[in-house]
């Protein structure tokens, strides 16, 4: 059972950065890895995944140019750099994990395609 750990989360001023760390408790070289994201009142919405090798990276339009992917195979660590945040990005990130193989933008944006789930990290921006 892998275990999945965000951090990085907090409270910023519209404009600023920040990085989550998705942080797992075993090797997920095998994994693709996706983080999603829960407004208040809202479904869990897709924003990015990356594929298991790292060679194919996902995006929801409303971050692509401003968030950007990445993983670090040999700490078990996947890095969602969020730039020129804005209020509409509030919400609590969580990363999921899987190993089923998808090809698609539309399967990496299944929640139910994802057995492994952190608790979620909070952003808040404010105007």
């Amino acid at each position: 059972q892998v275990q999945l750990v965000e951090s990085g989360g907090g409270s910023v001023q519209a404009g600023a950065s920040l990085r989550l760390s998705c942080a797992a408790s075993e090797r997920t070289s095998t994994h693709a890895i996706t983080w999603f994201r829960q407004a208040p009142g809202k479904e869990r919405e897709f924003v990015s995944a990356i594929s298991w090798d790292g060679t194919a990276t996902y995006y929801t339009d409303s971050v692509k140019g401003r968030f950007t992917i990445s993983r670090d195979v040999a700490e078990n660590t996947v890095y969602l750099q969020m730039n020129s945040l804005k209020p509409e990005d509030t919400a609590v990130y969580y990363c999921a994990g899987t190993r089923s193989f998808c090809a698609s933008y539309g399967c990496y944006a299944r929640p139910r395609e994802y057995p492994y789930w952190g608790q979620g990290t909070q952003v808040t921006v404010s105007s």
